[in-house]
């Protein structure tokens, strides 16, 4: 996600950090490409205009001219006018009778379906009691595109072929307040372009429904017609949010920089991958920090907490505090990164500055290094994880012939272990105080 944008405004960032102090030709030279980055990246020269204006006014003020350090200054007056530019953290607006209606718009490709089922384990998630509704007819496939779907995520469908859309909404609004439901999705037809017939159909259903949320699922990969497509839906219909998806396959996503400029519509979740968990809800700050190189560290501490069973890693703690460190304590903290998500997706929100200039991270590779890492380990028997120094010659070429391996490749995963052990026996001579505090 903005691996290009990233890239090339870290390139800015280093030459303004080798100048000690910054002249107006200094700070007016990085603008420009600032605003050519942006501007490749897709981002609106309307909002490319507003934003850097207000950058260069300030950076050409006193809290810049006055700072130890101008060129991390300068980053942080550009952070505070993106994250603004972003606008506003924005949650879904679940009030009134329930069950409530949220209502997902879109054009055909958007991948509204796929959000419908990962918003349904969201809300799932936050204890609601949740229904999908299939009120798109037309596409071929569609409801049992849903139901497939649905199943993962362990929620019932609605669906009525004899009905029109609209009174299939309204019906399943019914039925899903008798059954107990809090809220009802409503995946409705999209089309390939913007027309009349669509919109008069969601102009019906929003008629009959009245729904509390009307959220228009937008592929961020289509770039500046994600901004009209979302600014005709606009005008309709009058939208409460808006939900970009592919955030993890566009290179430029300068979409997402202008979509609440533009219309005024507030971003509430983005999509970052197939993955049914790959929906963040949206948080601009966060957003703005990882657009800039400097990471997204509450993300990763997030997902850490919610991977990690803390019973399970306060008696590691305990157990390593005592000398006692084990290849099956090793298997179980890879399981536990592994839980995270994939390598590639946790590498996106460390700061770019802990990879040297000019270095790329090689996601894939650390992704097949950690699976024949965990190969290796699960072909060992209890015994062996438990007491290593029993692995000798004949034991090590078992392991790699059932792992899928060579001997030299179990003999490293031993050697990271001992590496890891003497780490972790040195922090334990220190007391607790040793570890780091969220391991405590």
């Amino acid at each position: 996600m903005f691996d290009a944008l990233t890239e090339r405004l870290q390139a800015v960032f280093r030459g303004l950090g080798r100048r000690g102090k910054l002249s107006q030709g200094d700070v007016d030279a990085a603008l420009r490409e600032i605003r050519l980055a942006l501007l490749e990246a897709d981002v609106h020269y309307q909002v490319v205009r507003e934003l850097l204006d207000k950058v260069r006014q300030r950076a050409l003020g006193q809290e810049v001219s006055r700072a130890l350090n101008p060129a991390q200054q300068v980053i942080r007056i550009l952070h505070e006018e993106l994250t603004a530019a972003l606008g506003e953290p924005s949650r879904l607006e679940l009030k009134g009778p329930r069950p409530w209606a949220v209502m997902l718009v879109g054009l055909q490709g958007s991948g509204k379906t796929t959000t419908a089922a990962k918003l349904a384990r969201w809300l799932r998630a936050h204890g609601e009691r949740v229904w999908l509704v299939a009120a798109d007819p037309y596409r071929p496939a569609a409801v049992e595109q849903l139901a497939m779907l649905a199943a993962e995520v362990d929620v019932p469908v609605f669906s009525e072929a004899s009905l029109t859309p609209p009174a299939l909404c309204a019906a399943a609004l019914v039925a899903a307040g008798k059954a107990g439901a809090t809220a009802v999705l409503l995946d409705t037809a999209g089309r390939s372009q913007l027309d009349e017939a669509m919109m008069d159909e969601l102009a019906a259903i929003q008629r009959e429904v009245r729904p509390t949320e009307v959220l228009l699922v937008a592929d961020a990969m289509t770039g500046q017609e994600a901004v009209n497509i979302a600014e005709g839906f606009q005008r309709r219909l009058g939208l409460t949010g808006l939900i970009l998806t592919k955030m993890d396959g566009d290179a430029r996503g300068g979409a997402a920089i202008s979509m609440r400029s533009v219309t005024g519509v507030p971003i509430k979740f983005i999509g970052t991958g197939e993955a049914r968990e790959a929906l963040e809800t949206f948080e601009p700050d966060r957003l703005a920090s990882r657009i800039l190189g400097m990471g997204d560290v509450l993300s990763l501490i997030e997902q850490a907490g919610a991977a990690f069973d803390r019973e399970q890693a306060q008696r590691q703690v305990e157990r390593i505090s005592q000398g006692e460190f084990t290849l099956e304590d090793f298997a179980e903290q890879l399981a536990q990164v592994k839980r995270m998500g994939p390598v590639g997706k946790l590498l996106e929100l460390m700061p770019t500055s802990l990879v040297p200039p000019g270095a790329s991270v090689d996601t894939h590779g650390a992704e097949r290094q950690l699976a024949r890492t965990q190969a290796i380990l699960q072909s060992m028997t209890p015994r062996e994880r438990r007491r290593p120094e029993v692995l000798n010659a004949s034991r090590k070429r078992r392991v790699a012939a059932g792992s899928g391996t060579t001997v030299q490749e179990v003999n490293q995963v031993l050697r990271q272990y001992q590496q890891m052990r003497r780490l972790f026996k040195q922090a334990g001579k220190r007391g607790l105080g040793g570890f780091p505090p969220g391991l405590r």
